[in-house]
């Protein structure tokens, strides 16, 4: 899952929420020093990660995708889901869809003091840039998936992968739709 979506699944408070986030940016980090709710965030994200990767709904959709580009279809699903979250937000929460990404953001900006600096790094870019805003257009998807392509170290044919994703759009968006409600209620459990 991508941030928007750890986010979302964290248990409700500012920490939590931060340490969903801080879950991808953990090496080298001293989780101890971290008060009880960012720790709990963080291993959240990380029983999350591995429900979703053994899930399924999430291995029949990496299997829409080319040979060529399987191998990032996990990275490819992560950012398609907020999308995907985004787009039915009202089956999932009864919180206003930018109320709650503003929560989020706010909890970013004045929890800085919780986050390594990488971290601070991306979360100011976030912010200022509004990923979960962009999230919502399929051609903003695409735009991110590329970036992300950009920064892969070795040979690729990630690049230009939204186009399986326009091609199977029905059939990730509906396992989508049959996954999420089962990681909404295994991410409960960590209230």
């Amino acid at each position: 899952m991508n941030h928007l979506a750890h986010a979302f699944l964290a248990p409700d408070s500012p920490e939590a929420r931060v340490g969903s986030i801080l879950g991808d940016f953990t090496r080298g980090v001293e989780l101890a020093r971290f008060p009880a709710q960012v720790q709990l965030g963080v291993e959240q994200h990380w029983a999350i990660d591995g429900f979703t990767d053994r899930h399924p709904q999430v291995l029949a959709s990496k299997a829409c995708f080319s040979r060529e580009r399987r191998r990032f279809a996990g990275v490819a699903l992560d950012i398609l889901y907020d999308h995907f979250l985004l787009r039915h937000w009202q089956r999932f929460s009864q919180t206003d869809r930018d109320t709650f990404v503003q929560r989020v953001y706010e909890d970013l900006q004045n929890h800085e003091d919780l986050m390594p600096e990488a971290m601070i790094i991306v979360t100011r870019r976030m912010v200022r840039h509004d990923w979960f805003g962009a999230y919502t257009d399929l051609d903003q998807i695409g735009y991110a998936l590329d970036r992300v392509a950009g920064r892969v170290r070795f040979p690729n044919r990630f690049t230009g992968i939204i186009e399986e994703i326009r091609d199977n759009e029905q059939e990730l968006e509906e396992r989508f739709l049959a996954f999420f409600p089962e990681l909404q209620s295994f991410a409960g459990g960590f209230e």
